[in-house]
């Protein structure tokens, strides 16, 4: 399709909505503003289009794991996302064996290689192994490493062309040496899993790591007389945060909270999604363990969060009960993430020129269409 109209729709730009038409040419969006009648159209007047919202950290749906799936396990994974609004994701890993990782890298990339028609994806997230042992959350210790030497790093296997991130906790042996290597190559780094105080902290990010990891959780809670990385991420307006906004994780008032002291632009919204994100309640076989889903809710043998099951439209729902305007939305939804990993150029707003990566949501808070390169990937219209 080389040209499409969407018509009378309210778009979400970077600083404003504008109730307009969008045309789509050659898979961009080509021009913002009233057209003539030239052309395919689709009537989205009952609808608000954001960019594709991008999906930084997700482990697997529809019963699908990222640890175990092939290249069209992942492609079933990226059509269900593309239901949920998502046109871009990065496969997120936990803690595991070598063979694993590179069975992983493999998968991605032929995966991201064929028309899987539904979100792209981007490349890869390790959560993990660089991470401390008291706050692991659900990830399985036995895999935890530590960094001595460039050599290694020689199992971080990795999709070619694609985007590389890392989760990992500065104060883990060698984790200082380990982040300035990551970044020399190009890694995305981000904090999490951590118990670290501000010195190595500071350190870490003078060395490149600026983001944080489902900030809140798998770190100390806040302390007023032992002030620890949740102080330190609310602290520093050069770092930003991402946020599993589903009511479980995090309270709907902490939610608030962390948008009035964060601000908007430095929040991104993450699903955090295990293999059981799709299928509703009960329990699953998950990183070789069961993982029981009730109410929405996740937790493993041990009692654990382990995960969540819901998408970024859910995250995108909440957000949006709270108060939170459209446009701050897409900024968590989109912007950020797709800043975050140096793709902000060519997706994550709507602009002329950019991709034209969109979703439609009704007055319902559904998904009505998702384009994904200029290309319909779902519609309910």
């Amino acid at each position: 399709m080389n040209k499409l109209i969407l018509r009378g729709v309210e778009v979400i730009l970077p600083e404003s909505q504008v109730t307009t038409s969008l045309t789509i040419s050659n898979g961009r969006i080509d021009l913002i503003g009233d057209v003539g009648s030239d052309g395919e159209s689709i009537d989205l007047s009952d609808c608000v289009l954001f960019p594709g919202f991008v999906d930084i950290h997700n482990h697997g749906a529809v019963g699908i794991d990222v640890l175990e799936a092939t290249a069209d396990d992942l492609n079933k994974v990226s059509r269900f996302l593309a239901t949920q609004g998502v046109t871009a994701w990065l496969p997120t890993t936990v803690p595991a064996d070598d063979q694993t990782y590179r069975h992983v890298a493999t998968e991605i990339e032929s995966a991201a290689k064929s028309n899987s028609n539904g979100a792209r994806l981007m490349g890869i997230h390790y959560e993990g192994p660089f991470v401390n042992s008291l706050q692991c959350g659900a990830l399985h210790t036995n895999h935890f490493k530590t960094y001595s030497v460039p050599g290694d790093l020689d199992f971080l296997a990795t999709p070619n062309g694609g985007v590389k991130m890392i989760t990992l906790a500065p104060e883990v042996d060698g984790a200082i040496e380990l982040v300035t290597e990551l970044e020399k190559r190009g890694w995305v780094i981000s904090i999490g899993h951590t118990r670290a105080n501000f010195e190595l902290l500071d350190a870490a990010f003078e060395k490149g790591a600026r983001h944080m990891t489902h900030f809140m959780n798998a770190m100390p809670s806040l302390h007023h007389r032992n002030p620890g990385p949740v102080n330190w991420g609310m602290l520093r307006t050069d770092v930003t945060c991402d946020i599993i906004a589903d009511g479980i994780h995090l309270a709907p008032s902490m939610l608030r909270l962390l948008v009035n002291v964060k601000g908007p632009r430095n929040l991104s919204l993450i699903s955090d999604a295990i293999a059981a994100a799709g299928k509703g309640d009960g329990e699953y076989q998950i990183w070789g363990e069961t993982i029981s889903v009730k109410d929405g809710r996740t937790s493993n043998a041990s009692g654990s969060i382990a995960g969540s099951v819901i998408s970024m439209l859910d995250a995108v729902r909440m957000m949006r009960s709270l108060g939170v305007s459209d446009v701050d939305v897409a900024q968590m939804s989109s912007t950020n993430p797709a800043r975050l990993l140096k793709i902000e150029s060519e997706c994550g707003s709507i602009e002329e020129g950019k991709r034209a990566d969109l979703v439609a949501l009704d007055e319902n808070g559904n998904v009505a269409l998702t384009l994904v390169g200029g290309e319909v990937v779902f519609s309910r219209k």
